[in-house]
């Protein structure tokens, strides 16, 4: 779009607890908040934030237990509460007492659970694939850890003999199709040499399962949301059944659907598309 564009600076909000880690983008002044999801980090929304920086003041987070953010050990550390605690005193130290939400997978299901409890703090919000909206059953559970270890995105959390190794990874998975300097940039961002000297995802086991039992835990909708949302649907995307729609056609009761090309990650698979859509929507919310 020929605009200029100046590079993220990458900040630290410093609480009691844990040091959050966040790139800010501030040369427009209406607030956005963009929200990685499981395993990712801040830099995966870098063609977003670039294409959307003359307009918006935005900050992408490193969710705690990601990237450059502390890393609790403590498996109840990573609860939605906390994570919604640390979104809040991100937004105190930045001066917004609300923004517009952007969220992807987990943070999908974070941003209604947030919108349903605090609705004064989001603007509006887009469900960017969201996953696990409700409340899982007793006996999935008992599965659900078995299964979730070996989804195909988490297998770069490593460890790998080398960094050439753990590239490698990368570039067989779904969201880096392609392999572009932007999937690069987002890898690289994403992974470090450990002490012993082999390479794996700055992302802890212990924010992993910590997630995860918090997702399986908590129901996500539970009363009707009034706030203008957005759901983008991937056309290669997870939620692509009618009965996978219904809670969010149900709860949310000023709902936009999408469908965008690209798969569970279309920010990474087809930026052009989805910065596009992303804009359209809230050029409507002005």
């Amino acid at each position: 779009m020929g605009r200029y564009v100046m590079m993220p600076l990458r900040q630290t909000l410093t609480k009691p607890d844990l040091q959050l880690s966040y790139l800010e983008w501030h040369q427009g002044e209406l607030p956005l908040l963009l929200l990685h999801g499981l395993g990712d980090q801040a830099l995966v929304w870098s063609s977003l934030g670039d294409y959307l920086a003359a307009d918006y003041h935005i900050v992408a987070p490193d969710m705690r237990g990601h990237g450059e953010s502390s890393k609790p050990e403590s498996l109840l550390d990573y609860s939605f509460e906390s994570a919604i605690a640390d979104l809040e005193a991100l937004m105190d130290r930045l001066g917004w007492s609300s923004a517009h939400v952007v969220s992807h997978s987990w943070t999908g299901k974070l941003a209604a659970i947030w919108a349903r409890q605090h609705p004064e703090r989001l603007r509006s919000m887009i469900l960017v694939d969201p996953i696990f909206i409700w409340k899982m059953p007793n006996f999935f559970k008992l599965t659900f850890p078995l299964l979730y270890r070996v989804l195909p995105f988490l297998k770069s959390m490593g460890p790998f003999a080398s960094y050439e190794e753990a590239e490698k990874q990368a570039q067989q998975l779904s969201q880096y199709q392609g392999w572009t300097s932007l999937h690069q940039q987002a890898f690289q961002a994403g992974v470090e040499q450990k002490p012993d000297g082999s390479w794996g995802s700055k992302f802890t086991i212990a924010a992993r399962d910590g997630i995860f039992e918090d997702v399986m835990r908590v129901a996500g909708l539970t009363e009707p949301v009034y706030i203008p949302t957005l759901f983008v649907q991937p056309q290669k995307g997870v939620n692509r059944q009618e009965w996978q729609l219904k809670p969010y056609k149900t709860y949310l009761k000023n709902l936009s659907l999408c469908q965008v090309p690209g798969n569970h990650w279309p920010f990474l698979t087809k930026p052009e598309e989805f910065n596009r859509t992303v804009e359209a929507f809230l050029k409507q919310q002005q």
